[in-house]
């Protein structure tokens, strides 16, 4: 330890007391720093700690209590003089948290894990009751895996959809450093998708003129619908359920089930792109947001019974919008900006929203025949 440092102006409350030494070791453990170098194989390295002692006019002037800090100090050295880390364990009674450490690294020898845990010792001492189950994923991931499984069909005892999705922070990390990089696909947005499982797939649900092969309705995952019905040319994209039902479809038109933010599934129907897209959804500040995102991957998309004179002649339907939503939209029009801009500033009364719902269906039906 370095030299003692006086401060002439201070008392006996300034002067480093050994609590303060242990309290600093104690931090250089609680941060990982200590037993990273451990777990690393790195020599022990003496600990700089700064300590204040007694100035030499304080060592005249306060001579019992001098005495009384260098023996504090004297027993300190006797107990705790730290030449290693075995003493530093010690010191801190922190035996059994690097014993376990031991155990988890012992547990993953083999495997590409090891330099993780040298680096994050103290997460994977949070971790040490769930690290078999952590390692047995990672292993069954990288063993048994096949093309086609959903997370589900992992097969590990104690490991379900729950647990990964629990800790799929800290296993992404570990799969990271484990697996082949040619099996991590780095630029998809979930964890399913990262390691090759497949997602929950998306619907899009749909209505057409006249029905669909028989069916008055249908359901069908986004990805295996590869064209629109024959001889459609517009599509009605409906956010609420029950207007989705009731909509008059007119001939040569399919009316879809938007959802709300679920119109993202939309995306991956490049058909629509050669369409007549209608969107209608609530006029509030989210039913813009919607319109604008929709309008990301269908920029020719307009907007129906979402306007100024839809709203001002509902003026007795109208409800509160709970948590109305302020974000700049760059894809609306000039007049769908400017009723957007009047929900936020309130220019009408408070989280104006009216939902479509609340329409009356002789508006409805106006706007969809023109009569």
């Amino acid at each position: 330890m370095p030299a003692a440092q006086s401060r002439p102006d201070g008392g006996a409350g300034t002067w480093t007391q050994p609590a303060d030494v242990r309290a600093a070791v104690r931090k250089k453990w609680d941060s990982g720093a200590l037993l990273a170098r451990f777990a690393g194989g790195h020599h022990w390295e003496p600990l700089a700690i700064p300590i204040r002692g007694p100035s030499a006019r304080q060592i005249g002037e306060r001579l019992a209590e001098v005495r009384q800090w260098a023996a504090q100090w004297a027993e300190a050295a006797r107990g705790a003089w730290l030449d290693g880390y075995e003493e530093t364990w010690a010191l801190l009674k922190v035996g059994p948290g690097v014993r376990r450490l031991n155990e988890l690294m012992e547990a993953a020898s083999g495997t590409r894990l090891i330099p993780w845990l040298t680096c994050h010792p103290m997460r994977a001492l949070r971790l040490a009751n769930d690290w078999d189950q952590l390692l047995a994923t990672v292993r069954w991931i990288e063993q048994r895996q096949a093309p086609g499984m959903y997370l589900r069909q992992i097969d590990v005892p104690g490991v379900d959809t729950k647990f990964v999705e629990r800790y799929k922070g800290v296993l992404t990390e570990l799969l990271d450093a484990q697996l082949d990089p040619s099996r991590v696909e780095a630029a998809a947005p979930d964890f399913a998708g990262r390691y090759g499982f497949l997602r929950k797939p998306g619907y899009v649900r749909f209505r057409a003129a006249g029905g669909f092969r028989g069916f008055s309705e249908l359901s069908v995952r986004t990805k295996e619908i590869a064209a629109a019905p024959d001889g459609i040319t517009r599509a009605y994209v409906i956010e609420n359920e029950i207007t989705y039902l009731a909509f008059p479809v007119p001939e040569a038109a399919m009316v879809i089930f938007g959802g709300g933010y679920a119109v993202s599934v939309l995306e991956l129907l490049g058909w629509l792109t050669d369409l007549d897209v209608m969107y209608w959804g609530d006029i509030d500040t989210h039913g813009f947001a919607i319109l604008n995102r929709l309008r990301h991957h269908l920029p020719h998309a307009r907007s129906m019974l979402m306007d100024r004179t839809t709203l001002l002649g509902h003026r007795d339907h109208w409800v509160t919008e709970p948590s109305p939503t302020a974000a700049a939209l760059d894809r609306l029009d000039r007049a769908e900006s400017s009723l957007y801009a009047d929900l936020i500033s309130n220019a009408y009364a408070p989280s104006v929203r009216l939902e479509q719902e609340r329409i009356s269906f002789a508006a409805v039906r106006k706007a969809v025949t023109g009569c």
